[in-house]
């Protein structure tokens, strides 16, 4: 399989770059929207936002989904310190120890947007003792906005109110030799191997085995993105990183497999057959459980819908805060994903 990389470099660029927080769609929904034109396709969506692309295949009896999350990590402003700093509610698992310092954009709900950055309340250890020793969390970690708004009035004066998103800039970063660094890989780079797998199909005249949905939910990261599915879809593969960590036998360069999360194992039957797609397509894999996990393959069976459900996804080390991949491990991901799609 010939993947296109640059394709795929630009796209989950573009992606990664798009802000998403838990629940805020505004901006990406037209993103996808875009891509899915250009390979020909329409996007439907349910009354949760996830999003669907739908590609008939050559057994119609069948209906099997591909999902990938569009939502990352972000906060909500929950209120507004006399100084004129923000402060902040997680949305999803963020790490305070990790995001002091980093550039944010306030989405306000007029539709306002203003720079700023993350600050510790004890910010200089010129100015601080415990500057070094604060416990960073939300009681201790701000947004100082790039405003001369010094004053809770000066700050609602601008539009900014309890509610509105905040997103972290993620810093796009390729290296000569392959290796991406940023944050939300997690999971815009499994969203940028759906529509480069979709690419390839369109280009080489490919139709999937089966009715094919690729589906783009909004709530992942708070353990609610796959509990819907639509009730025609019996199998559900969630495609979304890979955990590296003391027991992995996966790598940055490797697919990996994942045969159980933090609550179940996944189907049997269904796991097996991505192993035999993975060694029908040669790509580097593994096979790993993955610790302190689930995806939104595991809320499907949680929802009670009635399918199988099985999850792979590209080794990211530093989960949750300024990840790395590498390429091959994301071109094995896509050569993984046309596998399982193209002959099941």
């Amino acid at each position: 399989m010939n993947i296109d990389l640059s394709y795929l470099v630009d796209t989950m660029k573009h992606l990664i770059e798009t802000p998403s927080p838990v629940g805020y769609y505004d901006a990406i929904k037209p993103v996808i929207e875009s891509y899915a034109a250009e390979l020909g396709h329409a996007v439907t969506y349910d009354n949760r936002d996830t999003a669907y692309i739908t590609v008939e295949g050559r057994d119609t009896s069948k209906t099997v989904c591909v999902s990938a999350h569009a939502d990352t990590l972000g906060f909500m402003v929950r209120g507004i310190n006399s100084d004129g700093t923000l402060r902040l509610r997680a949305v999803g698992g963020i790490n305070f120890a990790n995001v002091e310092g980093e550039n944010v954009t306030v989405h306000t709900r007029g539709g306002k947007t203003y720079t700023g950055m993350l600050v510790c309340a004890h910010h200089s250890a010129h100015a601080f003792d415990d500057a070094k020793t604060m416990e960073r969390n939300e009681n201790t970690v701000f947004v100082l906005l790039d405003q001369p708004a010094k004053t809770a009035e000066a700050v609602r004066a601008l539009g900014i109110r309890n509610g509105d998103y905040v997103a972290i800039v993620p810093r796009f970063t390729v290296t000569d030799n392959g290796y991406i660094k940023c944050r939300f890989i997690d999971d815009k780079a499994a969203m940028a191997c759906s529509f480069a797998a979709l690419k390839y199909m369109a280009e080489n005249g490919l139709k999937p085995k089966y009715n094919t949905v690729f589906a783009f939910s909004f709530y992942e990261e708070i353990g609610l993105g796959g509990i819907y599915v639509p009730a025609e879809i019996s199998e559900y593969v969630a495609v979304d990183i890979a955990i590296l960590g003391p027991d992995s036998d996966g790598s940055e360069q490797t697919v990996t497999i994942c045969a159980k999360d933090a609550s179940m194992p996944y189907d049997y039957a269904l796991t097996n057959r991505l192993i035999a797609a993975a060694e029908r397509a040669g790509c580097g894999y593994a096979v790993d459980l993955f610790y302190r996990y689930g995806s939104d393959a595991s809320q499907a069976i949680k929802g009670g819908n009635n399918l199988r459900a099985a999850a792979f996804g590209m080794g990211v080390y530093s989960s949750h805060g300024v990840e790395r991949a590498h390429m091959e491990g994301i071109e094995n991901t896509v050569k993984l994903m046309l596998s399982y799609v193209l002959e099941g």
